[in-house]
C-alpha cells in the first residue's frame, strides 16, 4: 500500500530464512514494485555485544528458545543489493549507502 502511494518502505527485521525473503522479493515484483534486500552484516559477537537487553545471554541460557544465530539457524543472503559490514562501518556510513541505493533505480550489488 505505502508503494503504491509512492511511499518508500524501509522495513528493518531479522528475516534468517532464505525462503521467506525470497517469497517477499517475488510479491514485489508481481505487483511491479521494487524491492532491495539490504543485509546488515554483523558476527554473532559483534551482536553479543551491542545487545542492551541480553536477549543473547538469556538465549544461551536456554531461556529464548528459537533465537536467531543461537539455537535457530540464520541464512545469509545469496545476492542482495547492498551489504552492510557494521563491524567496520559507522551508522553514518551505512545510512549514506542506503540512501545512494535508493538513488539507483538500477542498483546492482554493493557493499559499505
Amino acid at each position: 500500500m505505502l508503494a503504491d502511494a509512492g511511499t518508500v518502505a524501509l522495513v528493518s527485521l531479522i528475516s534468517p530464512f532464505r525462503a521467506g525473503r525470497d517469497h517477499a522479493r517475488q510479491l514485489h515484483t508481481d505487483a511491479g514494485l521494487d524491492f532491495f534486500e539490504v543485509w546488515v552484516k554483523a558476527p554473532l559477537e559483534v551482536c553479543e555485544d551491542r545487545d542492551p537487553k541480553g536477549l543473547y545471554a538469556r538465549a544461551r541460557a536456554g531461556e529464548v528458545p528459537g533465537f536467531t544465530g543461537i539455537d535457530s539457524p540464520y541464512e545469509e543472503p545469496l545476492v542482495p543489493e547492498l551489504v552492510l559490514d557494521t563491524a567496520g562501518a559507522d551508522v553514518e556510513t551505512a545510512a549514506d549507502a542506503v540512501l545512494a541505493l535508493l538513488a539507483r533505480p538500477d542498483s546492482a550489488s554493493d557493499s559499505a
